[in-house]
């Protein structure tokens, strides 16, 4: 079943006005900006808040500063504009530094002459955290133990760190009433990283040798001091969240351990060349769709690859692009594109420069192509938009994602059976198959070479796996196939399991 932004229509043209109800375009129509209208709003999943679809990133000129531009009025300019939500991290150089200059000239500092409490609670602003623990050495392979060199960091380190830096001195000290909306574990990439995340969630103790970093975060979240690293009970975060470039299913079981309920957001790369690589929008995006979660779409522009930027991570000021868009590939249906994916509520976007003239202005040129509704495009404009990104660099732009992978088969199918009387009690379980570039449609269960069951895709939510039972009066050997489809009618199936006789 199609996943779709949870919003009323009625509110959304309250919210944006008509002129932005109008704003989605058929690709390759409109290649002239302008003027931005009232920024549009959606519901931020379980969060509730209503964030603007246009984010500003906290890359791009705010972290690797260019000669000439001034990262802090492009953060002002996306105040005047209205936007209102603001991304950084703890790994972005002086990005939380400049968004704190732009803070103390919108008086967001409490405590300080002036404090617009009621324009900080009108924002929402998030950080990241490359660290996997809160406490003990982290000697997991592919877990961190540094930020922006610092080796020994934790996790709430990082948290103390962000708030000295946007609102205090940046030297660790920093005003009470001080918070971040939202702290997000940032670029999953392995099982492991996972896994050293949840360490010590589901039996909190202090006197624990070493403590993952989410245990931490709900005390800070929530005020408690189950970890014992929290003495003072601060609640100095709203909301916990995730960040995912890479792999879908590592992304996926992030959200799949998450039995509490305590991640509210992903922050996931999603843009028009996605289904060129093992792709998020038929994977991990559902899933945290079904689970309400916010979700943030990331490298709307391939982090600058669809243009002049080389297709390798960024990590100096000649990286950052300074144009809008390109003749063969204007940046309006990018933008629109990763809006349009389902369940998507708001993409953040890095500006590498502003100015007065909309048509050269990246944020005001962003901002506008963000008015559209979450159905805004139709899936043959979606395909037409796929077609003109592919030629971007032969496709090659999404270097921060796996490789393209076909429909896989069902996961660890297991049958198991137990004997009541006369009667055999047959159970298969398996885990998720991965979606290629389609949505899978349908389980279908076999037994003996004849479909005995189709079940209509659901996602996995939880690490349990989809179980399926029958029962059979006989004592034969039976044989049983998993297989998954999806909407182009393509199949993958399981290797047989042989069920012998009780």
């Amino acid at each position: 079943m199609p996943i779709r932004n949870r919003m009323n229509r009625r509110k959304f043209v309250r919210t944006t006005g008509m002129a932005a109800a109008a704003a989605a375009i058929v690709p390759g129509l409109l290649t002239r900006c302008a003027p931005a209208p009232a920024p549009m709003k959606r519901v931020f999943g379980k969060i509730g808040f209503e964030v603007t679809t246009f984010g500003l990133g906290g890359q791009a000129s705010i972290q690797w500063t260019p000669e000439g531009v001034d990262p802090v009025k492009i953060i002002l300019k996306a105040f005047d504009l209205g936007v209102n939500y603001y991304d950084t991290s703890n790994l972005y150089g002086p990005s939380q530094e400049n968004l704190g200059k732009a803070f103390r000239i919108k008086k967001l500092i409490p405590g300080e002459p002036g404090y617009d409490e009621n324009l900080r609670k009108s924002i929402f602003l998030t950080t990241k955290t490359h660290l996997r623990h809160a406490k003990g050495e982290s000697d997991v392979p592919g877990v961190s133990s540094r930020t922006n060199g610092e080796r020994g960091s934790h996790t709430i380190d990082d948290l103390h760190r962000s708030l000295s830096q946007m609102f205090g001195d940046g030297k660790g000290n920093y005003p009470e009433g001080a918070y971040v909306d939202m702290v997000l574990f940032h670029n999953l990439n392995r099982k492991e990283e996972v896994d050293a995340i949840y360490e010590g969630l589901d039996d909190t103790n202090p006197n624990a040798e070493r403590i993952g970093a989410l245990a931490a975060l709900r005390d800070y979240r929530d005020g408690t001091n189950l970890t014992g690293l929290n003495p003072d009970n601060k609640r100095l975060l709203r909301h916990i969240g995730f960040s995912g470039h890479i792999d879908p299913a590592v992304n996926m079981y992030m959200i799949q351990r998450d039995k509490y309920n305590l991640l509210d957001a992903m922050l996931v790369a999603i843009n028009a060349n996605d289904k060129l690589m093992f792709n998020m929008q038929y994977n991990v995006i559902n899933l945290a769709a079904e689970k309400n979660m916010g979700i943030i779409a990331m490298k709307v522009f391939a982090d600058g690859a669809m243009y002049t930027k080389p297709a390798e991570w960024s990590n100096r000021p000649d990286h950052v692009v300074h144009t809008v868009g390109s003749p063969e590939l204007p940046s309006k249906p990018l933008v629109q594109y990763a809006l349009t994916t389902p369940g998507v509520h708001v993409a953040i976007i890095g500006i590498g420069h502003i100015d007065d003239d909309p048509e050269k202005c990246q944020l005001t040129s962003n901002l506008a192509a963000a008015q559209i509704l979450p159905d805004g495009l139709t899936e043959i404009e979606r395909s037409a938009i796929e077609a003109v990104a592919a030629r971007a660099k032969e496709g090659k732009t999404n270097y921060f994602q796996l490789a393209a992978i076909p429909l896989t088969a069902p996961k660890q199918v297991a049958v198991l059976q137990s004997r009541e009387q006369n009667l055999r009690n047959i159970t298969v379980n398996w885990n998720t198959a991965y979606a290629g570039d389609a949505p899978m449609t349908s389980y279908e269960i076999w037994r003996d070479g004849s479909k005995v069951k189709e079940i209509p895709f659901t996602t996995q939510i939880s690490t349990d796996p989809f179980s399926w039972s029958e029962t059979l009066n006989d004592r034969d050997v039976h044989t049983y196939v998993l297989k998954v489809t999806d909407a182009k009618g393509r199949i993958a199936e399981s290797e047989p399991v042989t069920l012998g006789i009780t």
